[in-house]
């Protein structure tokens, strides 16, 4: 599987920090929206907050699908334990057809 949850979850919180960012800019004239707060433009800041999270959770998962022949998933030849139970399996007959 080619899907790294990253993606869809940074594309989310920026689409939506994007939209609750520019609703705390249209409506920072109004104080009557942000009484309950304050008088602090919570939709501006929070807004700013997920646009944030949201793109460096789409770089890291943008940097992940780069690297991800370095740092993936080998097959157990490649390694010294991969190789150790890989004769381990073929000597006790355990390995299976591919």
């Amino acid at each position: 599987m080619g899907l790294d949850v990253r993606l869809p979850i940074g594309a989310m919180f920026a689409v939506i920090g994007a939209l609750l960012a520019v609703f705390g800019v249209v409506t920072s004239g109004d104080e009557q929206v942000y009484l309950r707060s304050l008088s602090v433009n919570i939709n501006l800041w929070w807004g700013v907050a997920m646009l944030i999270f949201g793109l460096v959770m789409l770089m890291l998962g943008w940097r992940g699908a780069t690297e991800g022949d370095e740092q993936g998933v080998h097959p157990a030849e490649q390694s010294p334990e991969g190789r150790a139970t890989e004769a381990r399996e073929h000597r006790l007959g355990l390995e299976r057809e591919r």
